[in-house]
Protein backbone atom coordinates (compact mmCIF):
# COMPACT_ATOMS: atom_id res chain seq x y z
CA UNK A 1 0.00 0.00 0.00
CA UNK A 2 1.15 3.50 -0.80
CA UNK A 3 2.07 6.22 1.46
CA UNK A 4 -0.76 8.48 -0.41
CA UNK A 5 -3.30 5.76 0.29
CA UNK A 6 -2.60 5.59 3.41
CA UNK A 7 -2.65 9.49 3.93
CA UNK A 8 -6.34 9.72 2.06
CA UNK A 9 -7.44 6.98 4.68
CA UNK A 10 -5.96 8.76 7.73
CA UNK A 11 -6.97 11.99 6.69
CA UNK A 12 -11.07 10.46 6.11
CA UNK A 13 -10.67 9.25 9.25
CA UNK A 14 -9.68 12.52 10.82
CA UNK A 15 -12.34 13.81 9.48
CA UNK A 16 -15.54 11.87 11.31
CA UNK A 17 -13.67 12.36 14.08
CA UNK A 18 -15.44 14.18 16.66
CA UNK A 19 -12.46 16.54 17.73
CA UNK A 20 -12.01 16.84 13.82
CA UNK A 21 -15.13 16.84 12.48
CA UNK A 22 -17.22 19.65 11.27
CA UNK A 23 -20.14 19.32 12.80
CA UNK A 24 -18.75 19.48 16.31
CA UNK A 25 -17.03 23.01 15.80
CA UNK A 26 -20.30 24.83 16.08
CA UNK A 27 -20.98 22.78 19.52
CA UNK A 28 -17.26 24.41 20.60
CA UNK A 29 -18.22 27.43 19.76
CA UNK A 30 -21.42 27.33 21.46
CA UNK A 31 -19.98 26.47 24.63
CA UNK A 32 -17.41 28.83 24.83
CA UNK A 33 -19.70 31.83 23.66
CA UNK A 34 -22.31 30.55 26.53
CA UNK A 35 -19.45 30.92 29.42
CA UNK A 36 -18.55 34.58 28.21
CA UNK A 37 -21.97 35.73 27.58
CA UNK A 38 -22.26 34.83 31.20
CA UNK A 39 -19.69 36.24 32.19
CA UNK A 40 -21.02 39.34 31.04
CA UNK A 41 -24.13 38.95 32.41
CA UNK A 42 -21.89 38.20 35.98
CA UNK A 43 -20.01 41.97 35.52
CA UNK A 44 -23.48 43.66 34.35
CA UNK A 45 -25.16 42.39 37.76
CA UNK A 46 -22.08 41.89 40.12
CA UNK A 47 -19.90 44.02 38.67
CA UNK A 48 -16.70 41.47 38.11
CA UNK A 49 -16.28 38.29 35.77
CA UNK A 50 -16.30 39.84 32.19
CA UNK A 51 -13.98 37.85 30.19
CA UNK A 52 -12.01 40.44 28.39
CA UNK A 53 -9.77 43.42 28.44
CA UNK A 54 -10.24 46.03 31.16
CA UNK A 55 -10.73 48.38 28.49
CA UNK A 56 -12.72 46.92 26.19
CA UNK A 57 -15.12 46.12 29.30
CA UNK A 58 -14.65 50.10 30.01
CA UNK A 59 -16.30 50.51 26.61
CA UNK A 60 -19.67 48.67 27.53
CA UNK A 61 -19.12 50.37 31.65
CA UNK A 62 -19.76 53.54 29.85
CA UNK A 63 -22.93 52.50 28.47
CA UNK A 64 -24.48 50.85 31.80
CA UNK A 65 -23.59 54.74 33.64
CA UNK A 66 -25.17 56.45 30.84
CA UNK A 67 -23.12 57.50 28.07
CA UNK A 68 -24.55 54.77 25.50
CA UNK A 69 -23.90 51.85 23.76
CA UNK A 70 -22.43 52.91 20.32
CA UNK A 71 -18.82 52.79 21.14
CA UNK A 72 -19.26 49.12 22.42
CA UNK A 73 -21.33 47.80 19.93
CA UNK A 74 -19.64 49.24 17.37
CA UNK A 75 -16.04 48.03 18.66
CA UNK A 76 -17.29 44.31 19.45
CA UNK A 77 -19.89 44.27 16.18
CA UNK A 78 -16.77 45.09 13.79
CA UNK A 79 -14.75 41.98 15.53
CA UNK A 80 -16.95 39.79 15.50
CA UNK A 81 -17.93 40.56 11.68
CA UNK A 82 -14.29 40.16 10.52
CA UNK A 83 -13.47 37.03 12.74
CA UNK A 84 -16.35 35.37 11.43
CA UNK A 85 -15.23 36.00 8.00
CA UNK A 86 -11.63 35.24 8.75
CA UNK A 87 -12.32 32.20 10.57
CA UNK A 88 -14.79 30.87 7.33
CA UNK A 89 -11.39 31.94 5.11
CA UNK A 90 -7.94 30.91 6.96
CA UNK A 91 -9.83 28.44 9.60
CA UNK A 92 -8.92 29.73 12.41
CA UNK A 93 -11.68 31.33 14.80
CA UNK A 94 -9.61 34.41 16.87
CA UNK A 95 -11.82 33.40 19.78
CA UNK A 96 -10.66 36.99 21.78
CA UNK A 97 -12.10 38.78 18.96
CA UNK A 98 -15.07 36.64 17.87
CA UNK A 99 -16.56 35.55 20.77
CA UNK A 100 -14.99 37.43 23.89
CA UNK A 101 -15.24 41.01 22.25
CA UNK A 102 -17.80 39.93 20.01
CA UNK A 103 -20.01 37.76 21.74
CA UNK A 104 -18.94 38.81 25.19
CA UNK A 105 -19.29 42.67 24.56
CA UNK A 106 -20.70 43.56 20.84
CA UNK A 107 -24.20 41.59 21.21
CA UNK A 108 -24.95 42.11 25.17
CA UNK A 109 -24.15 45.94 24.20
CA UNK A 110 -26.69 45.91 21.29
CA UNK A 111 -29.17 44.77 22.90
CA UNK A 112 -28.85 47.06 26.39
CA UNK A 113 -29.15 49.44 23.47
CA UNK A 114 -32.33 48.61 21.99
CA UNK A 115 -33.99 47.97 25.98
CA UNK A 116 -33.10 44.59 25.91
CA UNK A 117 -32.01 43.26 29.23
CA UNK A 118 -33.36 39.81 30.13
CA UNK A 119 -30.94 38.03 28.40
CA UNK A 120 -28.04 39.98 30.38
CA UNK A 121 -30.21 40.32 34.03
CA UNK A 122 -31.01 36.34 34.08
CA UNK A 123 -27.77 33.63 34.53
CA UNK A 124 -29.68 31.21 32.78
CA UNK A 125 -31.02 33.52 29.58
CA UNK A 126 -27.57 34.85 29.31
CA UNK A 127 -26.43 30.94 29.11
CA UNK A 128 -28.80 29.96 26.68
CA UNK A 129 -28.17 33.15 24.54
CA UNK A 130 -24.49 33.02 24.50
CA UNK A 131 -25.16 29.11 23.14
CA UNK A 132 -27.39 30.04 20.80
CA UNK A 133 -25.52 32.80 19.66
CA UNK A 134 -22.38 30.33 19.26
CA UNK A 135 -23.66 27.30 17.13
CA UNK A 136 -25.34 30.37 14.96
CA UNK A 137 -21.95 31.82 14.64
CA UNK A 138 -20.28 27.91 14.40
CA UNK A 139 -22.86 26.97 11.54
CA UNK A 140 -22.56 30.43 9.77
CA UNK A 141 -18.26 29.74 9.69
CA UNK A 142 -18.97 25.94 8.37
CA UNK A 143 -21.22 27.34 6.21
CA UNK A 144 -19.35 30.19 4.53
CA UNK A 145 -16.11 27.56 4.73
CA UNK A 146 -18.13 24.91 2.30
CA UNK A 147 -19.01 27.55 -0.29
CA UNK A 148 -15.85 29.15 0.04
CA UNK A 149 -12.50 27.39 0.76
CA UNK A 150 -13.33 23.62 0.24
CA UNK A 151 -13.84 24.52 -3.46
CA UNK A 152 -10.63 24.90 -4.40
CA UNK A 153 -7.22 25.38 -2.53
CA UNK A 154 -7.89 29.68 -2.65
CA UNK A 155 -8.29 31.40 0.75
CA UNK A 156 -9.97 34.29 -1.51
CA UNK A 157 -10.15 37.41 0.60
CA UNK A 158 -8.76 36.33 3.75
CA UNK A 159 -5.48 38.23 2.98
CA UNK A 160 -7.70 41.48 3.42
CA UNK A 161 -9.80 40.61 6.04
CA UNK A 162 -7.28 39.70 8.68
CA UNK A 163 -7.11 42.09 10.84
CA UNK A 164 -10.08 43.87 9.86
CA UNK A 165 -11.31 44.51 13.41
CA UNK A 166 -8.36 45.65 14.79
CA UNK A 167 -8.39 48.34 11.73
CA UNK A 168 -11.96 49.49 12.22
CA UNK A 169 -11.58 49.75 15.91
CA UNK A 170 -8.43 51.98 15.91
CA UNK A 171 -11.07 54.58 14.85
CA UNK A 172 -12.77 54.83 16.94
CA UNK A 173 -10.47 56.44 19.49
CA UNK A 174 -10.12 59.60 17.92
CA UNK A 175 -14.11 59.45 17.51
CA UNK A 176 -14.21 59.01 20.93
CA UNK A 177 -11.31 61.83 22.19
CA UNK A 178 -13.27 64.62 20.14
CA UNK A 179 -16.75 63.64 21.37
CA UNK A 180 -14.77 63.78 24.97
CA UNK A 181 -13.23 67.70 23.77
CA UNK A 182 -16.62 68.90 22.90
CA UNK A 183 -17.88 67.67 26.11
CA UNK A 184 -15.60 69.92 28.35
CA UNK A 185 -11.90 70.58 28.88
CA UNK A 186 -11.20 68.89 31.17
CA UNK A 187 -12.89 65.39 30.54
CA UNK A 188 -10.88 65.76 26.54
CA UNK A 189 -7.68 66.24 28.46
CA UNK A 190 -8.27 62.90 30.22
CA UNK A 191 -9.43 61.44 26.81
CA UNK A 192 -6.11 62.39 25.29
CA UNK A 193 -3.66 61.33 28.10
CA UNK A 194 -6.10 58.20 28.79
CA UNK A 195 -5.24 57.31 24.73
CA UNK A 196 -1.91 58.36 25.03
CA UNK A 197 -0.99 56.03 27.58
CA UNK A 198 -2.86 53.33 25.90
CA UNK A 199 -1.16 53.88 22.64
CA UNK A 200 2.37 53.69 24.85
CA UNK A 201 1.20 50.44 26.34
CA UNK A 202 -0.10 48.76 22.64
CA UNK A 203 -3.77 48.59 23.75
CA UNK A 204 -6.54 49.45 22.13
CA UNK A 205 -6.85 53.90 21.88
CA UNK A 206 -10.68 53.96 22.46
CA UNK A 207 -10.53 52.04 25.96
CA UNK A 208 -7.74 54.58 27.14
CA UNK A 209 -9.63 57.68 25.64
CA UNK A 210 -12.87 56.41 27.74
CA UNK A 211 -10.89 55.51 31.09
CA UNK A 212 -9.07 58.80 31.25
CA UNK A 213 -12.52 61.00 30.28
CA UNK A 214 -14.49 59.08 33.03
CA UNK A 215 -11.36 59.92 35.80
CA UNK A 216 -11.48 63.40 34.84
CA UNK A 217 -14.77 63.72 34.71
CA UNK A 218 -15.16 62.35 38.26
CA UNK A 219 -12.78 65.16 39.15
CA UNK A 220 -14.59 67.71 37.09
CA UNK A 221 -18.47 66.73 36.57
CA UNK A 222 -20.02 68.77 34.31
CA UNK A 223 -23.02 70.48 35.77
CA UNK A 224 -26.64 69.86 34.69
CA UNK A 225 -28.52 72.78 33.70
Amino acid sequence: MSTEVVNNKNEVSLQKNFWYADWSFPIFVALLSAGVFAGTHMYYVYKIGAFNDVAIVAMLQAGIEGAGYGAAAAFGASFLFARVLEGSLVGILDIGGAIQTGIGIGVPAVLLGAGITAPIDSFALSLITGAVLGLVTGYIIIGIRKFTVKQSNSTFGADVMMGAGNASGRFLGPLIIISACSASIPIGVGSVIGAAIFYAWKKPVAGGAILGAMLLGAFFPIPIQ
